[in-house]
């Protein structure tokens, strides 16, 4: 046996490999959703998937019990929403002086930082926001608790910048360079090259990082849970308590009685989360190949 039929032999098992690796991962993970919905489907015959939806009172230990979880959905798109408007810009932004601006010696320092950031556990960032922020906040505003919307919005910000940061980082960098020289050449400054020409290059990447750094803020439960207040009532301000989906998920599926209508219903609010989570990454997914297609034609 030749070197190159050893090579042929040996990309071929390499191929197989991945191959058998990728299958097991996606039939782990149709076994999880499957999980889902079995546990979850079954309190659909005590509470129609309306009042279950679009009921406001979320009371599962009481008699009768009301399993509506439209507090839990708005207190996850609120802090989700006032979160992205915070670390969107913070990442982005970041992302676009690390790339064009920041001198090598800076760049070397700043994006370690910044994704280093992503290694702080959940539990830490919470603490944080319940022992430093909290009172912060409740002496700044005069609010009674600091337990609220924007302390978790503010935490969640600080999980959600890393990665957006770092994939838009990644993006810009892709650009080719032959492109920024074209533009400087024809006269244009810095600003305009990076404004102009670069970021449009790269904003499919751009897109798909501010999508995903969005599902990373709604699917979070640590944070949410410690510094939220956990309040499932539907908030008049962004300094009222909210308890969003995976809070109110973590917080009460121990005390839930196995097979009860309260477990089913903790399981049917993660299938919920589950569609959300799912549609959040099948819009990246759409304006990443969207906005790669124009950009090629474009270019």
């Amino acid at each position: 046996m030749n070197r190159a039929q050893k090579r042929r032999i040996g990309e071929y098992l390499i191929e197989k490999w991945f191959l058998f690796l990728a299958t097991i991962s996606i039939i782990v993970l149709a076994l999880i959703v499957a999980f889902l919905f079995k546990e979850g489907i079954p309190i659909f015959k005590s509470v129609s998937v309306g009042d279950f939806l679009f009921g406001q009172l979320w009371y599962p230990t009481d008699e009768p019990a009301d399993f509506g979880i439209l507090p839990l959905i708005v207190g996850s798109l609120i802090v989700t929403a006032v979160s992205s408007m915070i670390a969107v810009p913070l990442g982005v932004l970041s992302a676009i002086y690390i790339s064009e601006i920041a001198r090598p010696s800076v760049k070397e320092i700043l994006k370690p930082v910044v994704e280093l950031l992503a290694a702080l556990p959940s539990v830490v960032i919470g603490f944080f926001g319940m022992v430093v922020m909290a009172p912060f906040l409740q002496k700044v505003f005069d609010i009674p608790t600091g337990l609220n919307i924007v302390n978790a919005s503010i935490m969640l910000a600080m999980m959600a910048v890393p990665t957006i940061s770092s994939l838009t980082e990644d993006a810009l960098h892709a650009v080719r360079r032959e492109l920024r020289e074209a533009s400087l050449a024809l006269g244009a400054t810095q600003w305009e090259t990076i404004s102009r020409v670069v970021v449009p290059a790269s904003l499919s990447g751009a897109c798909t990082a501010v999508i995903l750094g969005m599902s990373r803020a709604i699917g979070e439960t640590m944070v949410v849970l410690m510094v939220a207040g956990g309040a499932a009532a539907i908030p008049e301000s962004i300094f009222d308590s909210v308890r969003p989906m995976p809070a109110s998920i973590a917080a009460e599926m121990g005390e839930a009685p196995f097979r009860s209508d309260h477990y089913y219903a903790l399981f049917a609010t993660g299938i919920v989360l589950f569609f959300m989570t799912l549609g959040f990454n099948l819009i990246a997914d759409y304006i990443s190949h969207k906005y790669k297609q124009v950009g090629t034609a474009t270019l």
